[in-house]
């Protein structure tokens, strides 16, 4: 916390302010159950029920308390508030300080930081959450939409908002920069609510539909800023599995074996079979026996599709970093690498690779697919507010205990998905993992033949999933 004085009397300033508006929080929070309640359907879809929860700028506990947190600490500037929250939720923890010296023990899942544009320091904020944080840990900054600034002051001066002491209008780069000179790394941003009050079907229209638009959504009044803390650097090197599922590659398994590279501490090739007639499995155990100082497992697959097969090889998995490989080697092993030194140095949680960088390898992918796979790009991009370049690379890389919690999504979009890319990459989104492209050079194929024969079908399949998760996902 800065030492200046008139920072320090404009904070005694704040807290004054905050402690005679105690009991008139509580009223403008029932006098206004729609807006909340807005708020509150955005958090849950971020902050799941029985997690342990830190909520900076918790006023008198509600926000809190509607999270239903299996641990909750919440902080307040004031001690009138923080009286209030303590008598109405006793089996929450609240302290009376500054928002810009937090000073709680312990690491949390989610940090949700309110009340920043009432705050002197905001970067002091963000600074003294930092021993908070772990690697699984998000921050949530809720702020207001600096477009709104004219509203919200008539708003307060028509007694229709609680009055602050000073007033931060930030942009979204605002707090993204923030955010990281603070150490942290921005995940994505939601934009919400367009119209604050409640009127029977059109607040929902609005607010569910028409404020999640593309334009529009930049007018929204309020912002939420997902972020994690940034690793630190260090040089511990990681195991890793290469997942490389097969069916009918025996002329592939060789080349495989020996251009897989040795990625970090440990690599254990898994090839999944699934179901094969060519000899695949016999290829791989001799494999096993021509090549003794590689770790080479066969995993027999369930011969359903290859998002099965890809689920029975990570489920066999025991390395550190889950990392797929597809048996045609169209994405060539030598650039394996690179998704391994994005993911171990702390650049991104799901490394997605990406095709459409770099010029293709003869007809390495036909001219129908590039126009698909650009046209689901977009679609993707929007969905998640998150830019994602290629949706259909079989190769992509996350944390084994992170797939942990992708896979409790599994079927959770509405139809199956039969190459597991779409089933990774929005449960990765959900979950809030840093999701970063790696352009890849893509090559034909020299054996084999392509297992994704009806193109239409297939695409039809995915729009239909990428249907349902706009539902899930965008306008929830």
């Amino acid at each position: 916390m800065i030492d200046y004085e008139f920072l320090n009397q404009i904070r005694q300033n704040i807290r004054e302010k905050k402690d005679a508006i105690a009991t008139l929080r509580n009223r403008r929070i029932n006098s206004n159950p729609y807006y909340y309640g807005r708020l509150l359907n955005s958090l849950r879809h971020i902050i799941p029920s029985g997690a342990r929860v830190l909520n900076i700028g918790c006023g008198t506990g509600y926000i809190l308390n509607q999270l239903k947190p299996e641990y909750g600490v919440g902080v307040e500037a004031s001690a009138e508030q923080i009286k209030i929250a303590r008598e109405k939720y006793p089996e929450l923890e609240f302290h009376d300080q500054y928002l810009d010296n937090t000073q709680v023990t312990g690491v949390f899942d989610y940090i949700v930081i309110s009340g920043i544009e009432d705050t002197v320091d905001v970067k002091a904020v963000f600074d003294s959450i930092r021993p908070n944080c772990g690697r699984h840990t998000r921050i949530i900054v809720n702020y207001y939409n600096y477009l709104w600034q004219p509203l919200v002051t008539l708003a307060e001066k028509c007694r229709m908002r609680i009055p602050q002491h000073v007033h931060n209008w930030f942009s979204d780069p605002d707090i993204a920069n923030l955010l990281q000179l603070s150490g942290f790394d921005k995940i994505n941003n939601i934009k919400i609510i367009l119209f604050p009050f409640y009127i029977p079907l059109l607040s929902t229209l609005i607010d569910r539909f028409l404020a999640r638009l593309p334009g529009i959504r930049n007018l929204t009044m309020t912002r939420l800023t997902v972020a994690r803390l940034k690793p630190a650097s260090n040089k511990r090197e990681y195991s890793v599995s290469v997942v490389i599922p097969c069916r009918n590659e025996a002329g592939n398994i060789e080349d495989a074996v020996k251009r897989v590279p040795q990625l970090g501490s440990h690599t254990e090739i898994i090839f999944c079979d699934d179901k094969s007639t060519d000899g695949t499995p016999d290829i791989v155990r001799s494999m096993q026996k021509k090549y003794p100082d590689k770790d080479i497992k066969l995993v027999n697959g369930p011969g359903i599709c290859k998002a099965d097969n890809v689920w029975t090889g990570f489920d066999a998995a025991t390395s550190d970093i889950l990392l797929i490989l597809d048996a045609d080697l169209t994405v060539i092993p030598e650039e394996l690498p690179y998704f391994y030194e994005a993911i171990a140095s702390g650049h991104g949680e799901f490394i997605n690779g990406s095709r459409l960088v770099y010029p293709m390898h003869d007809e390495a992918m036909r001219f129908c697919n590039i126009i698909g796979n650009k046209f689901f790009s977009t679609f993707f991009s929007y969905i998640l507010d998150t830019e994602i370049k290629d949706t259909l690379c079989g190769t992509k890389v996350l944390w084994r205990d992170d797939f942990e919690k992708v896979k409790k999504l599994r079927g959770h979009w509405g139809i199956k998905d039969r190459w597991g890319d779409y089933e990774l990459i929005f449960g990765a989104a959900k979950n809030h993992l840093k999701i970063v492209d790696m352009p890849v050079h893509y090559m034909e194929r020299t054996y084999g033949e392509t297992k994704m024969t009806n193109r239409f079908k297939n695409g039809w399949i995915m729009l239909r999933m990428c249907m349902v998760s706009l539902f899930k996902i965008k306008f929830h």
